[in-house]
């Protein structure tokens, strides 16, 4: 088996690290020259992709795939992949495909949980362009009957990414906001999800999250515990000093199921929750 990865970023190598010996190659695209030896001392295949443009390596990658993971965020023209080399794309017909949304496309459902048939009104930009490339590629897939399967995460943390990183960096925040609740999903689950759906060739849409929707505050609150430390002072929402993305991210409020993960492709969490991430990381190494 053969993968190549579009956008090889924190998902995309943590899923590598976790399954990487499952393929006999794998190749990654970077917009950045400076991050090639980097992806290459992880057992990637580097290939420069301007998201733009598709180069003769980048086609000879596609034209050989077994499987492909998109990670490439979408822009105002749509998703990158599908501009640049959707043709090559139906020709190589792939064994599937696996594409990398957010929850966020759900927008703001007033703290009621959402299944993957809710519907879909995304407030931000970047959600708003999720969902419409979700439709590239599912339409894509009717197209060429290739299995792509869309997994929408939750809050991603893990190892170099989580509260107590943040609390020892001095960066936790603990903010305040009535009625918030997030869910999360550790980069190993999304890991575990990936590798689920290209087993069984799925097809479709798939929320991936944990079983812990809650506010953010008590993350926080639960890892200064651990780390014996004062977690930092409440601040209330309206004096919190936000950017207008982070405003528009505490402005969505859902809980997300991830009843169909888990009865449709079997999928079982390492970390069904935050408390046993955090315990294992502060256990196991979190930096």
């Amino acid at each position: 088996m053969r993968l190549l990865i579009l956008g090889a970023g924190y998902s995309a190598r943590h899923f590598v690290k976790m399954y990487g010996t499952e393929f006999s190659w794998i190749g990654g695209t970077t917009r950045s020259p400076e991050k090639m030896e980097e992806l290459r001392s992880k057992g990637v295949q580097p290939i420069l992709f301007d998201g733009q443009t598709a180069s003769d390596e980048l086609l000879e990658a596609i034209a050989t795939a077994t499987h492909i993971l998109v990670s490439a965020a979408p822009t105002d023209d749509g998703d990158p992949l599908l501009n640049a080399a959707r043709d090559a794309v139906a020709k190589a017909k792939p064994t599937a495909i696996c594409y990398l949304s957010t929850i966020g496309v759900y927008g703001d459902h007033e703290g009621r949980w959402v299944t993957e048939t809710a519907e879909c009104n995304p407030t931000s930009k970047r959600s708003k362009q999720r969902l419409e490339a979700e439709h590239e590629w599912l339409a894509f897939s009717e197209e060429t009957s290739i299995p792509v399967s869309i997994l929408r995460l939750a809050g991603i943390y893990g190892r170099g990414q989580n509260a107590l990183c943040n609390l020892d960096k001095g960066k936790a925040r603990r903010i305040i906001k009535e009625g918030q609740v997030f869910n999360r999903i550790h980069v190993s689950d999304i890991a575990g999800a990936v590798q689920h759906a290209f087993e069984d060739n799925a097809s479709g849409i798939f929320n991936v999250c944990d079983d812990a929707s809650c506010p953010p505050e008590d993350v926080v609150e639960y890892a200064a515990r651990l780390m014996g430390v004062e977690p930092p002072p409440a601040i209330a929402f309206e004096d919190a000093d936000l950017s207008p993305m982070a405003i528009s991210f505490y402005g969505e409020v859902k809980r997300a199921s991830n009843a169909k993960l888990k009865g449709a492709l079997g999928y079982k969490f390492k970390f069904p929750n935050y408390r046993e991430a955090l315990d294992y990381m502060w256990e196991n190494g979190w930096s």
